[in-house]
């Protein structure tokens, strides 16, 4: 099965539980204003690879990768390239290795559903949690996000949360106990990772003569993650729900 891939990484340690490869797949039909990877928009950019091949490559770092670690698929938007996925995954699991998808959630729902089927844990960045925000800020839908996530609940895959912290945008109080509150409906949810907005990516935006949409924007300081993390483990204590959901609120 082929494919078109922006890049691979063969050590990664911040897309899933432990040691990963990584799989950067081409083409995304969001836009969202604080975008880390343009270079990955274009469905025909990348360079195009087959499943085959990505395995062989997988299959050189399997003593490393399969001590708690894994395989993980991410973007650009995967669902994008759902045969694709589905295909590596399903060759993966026929190793023993541990499969991991870090999508936005935006895609054809029958075939993110085949995808699923072979998928040990989702990452799911939780961008925004209304409508008018996330057509506003990432030009797409949140209910096709929502309905993705009802797939994932039906199918009991284990979930992450992964929610990018904008100052001035997503970094209120209100803001994360409005995402807390939303993962109570999907019993399989185990984290929720707050990640700071940052700008290197600026140099990627000036190589394609394009303007960040939020370059007059400042990054997200550590303080700001330390007090949201420590208001959501207190949002936990206070008894929002009382059964098992999330083992750790972390960030990178």
């Amino acid at each position: 099965m082929k494919g078109r891939i922006s890049a691979f990484q063969s050590m990664g340690a911040v897309d899933g539980p432990g040691v990963r490869c990584v799989v950067f797949m081409q083409g995304c039909p969001l836009r969202c204003v604080y975008c880390h990877n343009p270079e990955t928009w274009e469905r025909n950019g990348g360079f195009e690879t087959d499943t085959e091949e990505l395995v062989r490559k997988i299959l050189r770092y399997k003593s490393f990768i399969s001590r708690g670690g894994g395989v993980t698929i991410s973007g650009g938007e995967p669902l994008m390239q759902p045969e694709f996925c589905r295909d590596l995954f399903q060759r993966l699991k026929a190793e023993g290795i541990h499969t991991a998808l870090d999508t936005s959630g935006i895609g054809d729902l029958q075939a993110a559903d085949t995808v699923l089927e072979y998928t040990d844990l989702v990452l799911c960045d939780v961008k925004f949690h209304t409508e008018r925000a996330y057509k506003e800020y990432c030009g797409g839908s949140f209910r096709q996000v929502e309905a993705f996530l009802e797939l994932v609940k039906r199918r009991n895959v284990a979930l992450w949360f992964r929610h990018v912290v904008v100052p001035g945008i997503t970094d209120s109080k209100e803001e994360i106990q409005a995402l807390h509150a939303f993962g109570k409906g999907y019993p399989s949810l185990e984290r929720i990772e707050l990640l700071p907005f940052q700008k290197m990516c600026m140099t990627k935006y000036e190589k394609f003569d394009m303007e960040f949409p939020l370059k007059d924007v400042p990054v997200c300081d550590p303080e700001t993650i330390e007090t949201l993390k420590t208001y959501m483990s207190d949002l936990e204590i206070t008894g929002l729900t009382n059964r098992k959901r999330y083992d750790k609120i972390s960030s990178r």
